[in-house]
């Protein structure tokens, strides 16, 4: 039997190996089980991204909920994340299901629980499901077009509920005739077809059906998005570069000179407009992994700041009970008010499209504004494949206070929210921690500048492996 356990963001596991119809239906017997004892709200809202085999993982998990007594709501081909959260929200379900591995590589595919609220179920609720997951289940015979005529399962169009919201929500004639030329990033996943619905002044990549992404983990970092890169330096015409990973709740982005603009840019550029020129007060979330600029931001705005541990359910957690102004996560996941508390990759790039319009300034130069309050800084982060031996030595040796510096970097001071965050100085800091949903440890650094973080980058490397 398999084990199954959720990471930071669902059960991922590999198709065909772990990730089968049978383990599938496993975790949808418990998640009835648990909808049917938490609520007498029976009903669930379930849509899948374009991973392979997405549709079929979905029909087994409506069957077994169906099967069980809860109220199906299933999306008709692929929908992003952001959807079903707000489909469970709108249609006022107890829980949505998205079947997505979201950025990992594409022989994963994955099992994500949202709540009625419409963003991530926390993590008490997480472990209730796992403990109810039982060794074996069966898959029933009953068709979804059966269980559709005994009024158990409802098709619903998530992509036209998202299209509306957006509209509702933001001036989109302002932004498409603003000007501002975009190049969409789909990275093959599910953000491709909203994007060709809500842009206009657009140059799309990577928008049609590839379920193995081209061999290409679909994460909006810099090193996975060469011909984004690539376009953005060539094509003078192009403004900003907008990129999502498979289940669009992530974001990456470039600026009008190609250079990339990671998630902690865009969480200081978000906080920044949000407060300064839209007047949005609130408390700012963010996980452990997330620049210290972030602080100074919020100290210079007089905003509440808050740390928690990685893993976008933690911060959804505080947005459900608190006045969130904005949860941000190191990997590209953000959420706002105004929205539902879910990371969403594409009302991110809104919202900064939507900056840029109503400003008449370029990235560049909102950066420089961000800069001006917080001082520059480069952000980067390596991925050590090793084996689970000298990965768990490594974090061993973190614990255990083994290492005191990287190369000539000397450490001031240890956190230890979620990882080990080594402060190496007032700007700098290096930190280790092993990944939840793949084999590797994650490496991550911030320095004043880009020559600076590549050398802190180094040291930790040649100083964990020896």
């Amino acid at each position: 039997m398999v084990q199954i356990k959720f990471g930071t963001d669902g059960w991922r596991a590999i198709i065909a190996r772990e990730f089968t119809n049978d383990n599938v239906a496993r975790v949808a017997v418990a998640t009835a089980s648990w909808v049917k004892e938490r609520s007498e709200n029976h009903s669930v809202v379930i849509g899948h991204d374009c991973r392979f085999a997405g549709a079929m993982f979905a029909d087994v998990t409506a069957r077994v909920l169906c099967a069980a007594g809860v109220k199906v709501y299933i999306a008709k081909g692929f929908v992003t994340t952001p959807m079903v959260s707000l489909g469970a929200n709108r249609l006022n379900a107890f829980a949505g299901v998205v079947i997505t591995a979201s950025h990992n590589p594409p022989d994963y595919n994955g099992f994500k629980l949202k709540s009625g609220y419409g963003g991530p179920t926390i993590p008490e609720e997480i472990a209730a499901v796992e403990e109810r997951i039982p060794a074996t289940a069966e898959i029933p015979d009953t068709s979804l077009e059966e269980w559709e005529k005994k009024g158990l399962l409802e098709w619903v169009d998530l992509e036209q509920m998202y299209f509306d919201h957006v509209q509702a929500s933001f001036d989109m004639d302002k932004i498409n005739n603003s000007g501002i030329r975009l190049a969409y990033d789909a990275m093959y996943g599910a953000g491709q077809r909203i994007a060709q619905r809500i842009f206009t002044n657009v140059e799309l990549l990577h928008c049609d059906d590839n379920p193995g992404f081209h061999g290409q983990a679909p994460e909006p970092i810099d090193r996975n998005l060469t011909e984004l890169s690539a376009l953005m330096k060539k094509d003078a015409s192009l403004m900003a570069g907008l990129a999502n990973d498979g289940d669009a709740d992530r974001i990456g982005m470039y600026d009008e000179q190609g250079n990339f603009v990671d998630s902690h840019h865009i969480i200081l550029l978000l906080i920044h407009y949000l407060h300064k020129y839209k007047g949005y007060t609130g408390k700012v979330v963010i996980a452990f992994s997330v620049s210290e600029k972030v602080k100074r931001l919020c100290e210079h705005y007089g905003l509440e700041y808050e740390v928690t541990k990685i893993g976008f359910k933690y911060i959804c957690g505080k947005m459900v009970t608190d006045d969130v102004l904005l949860g941000g996560e190191e990997s590209g996941g953000i959420a706002v008010k105004g929205h539902v508390p879910e990371r969403d990759g594409i009302w991110c790039g809104l919202l900064l499209m939507e900056f840029m319009a109503a400003t008449g300034k370029n990235l560049n130069q909102l950066i420089q504004e961000i800069y001006a309050i917080t001082g520059s800084f480069c952000f980067d982060r390596n991925d050590l494949h090793l084996t689970d031996a000298l990965k768990n030595q490594i974090m061993a040796n973190c614990a255990n206070g083994t290492y005191k510096g990287f190369g000539s970097y000397q450490v001031q001071r240890l956190e230890d929210v979620d990882g080990f965050k080594f402060h190496l100085s007032d700007n700098s800091w290096v930190m280790i921690r092993a990944s939840g949903t793949e084999p590797l440890l994650r490496v991550y650094a911030e320095a004043p500048d880009r020559k600076e973080t590549d050398a802190i980058l180094a040291a930790a490397k040649a100083t964990l492996l020896g």
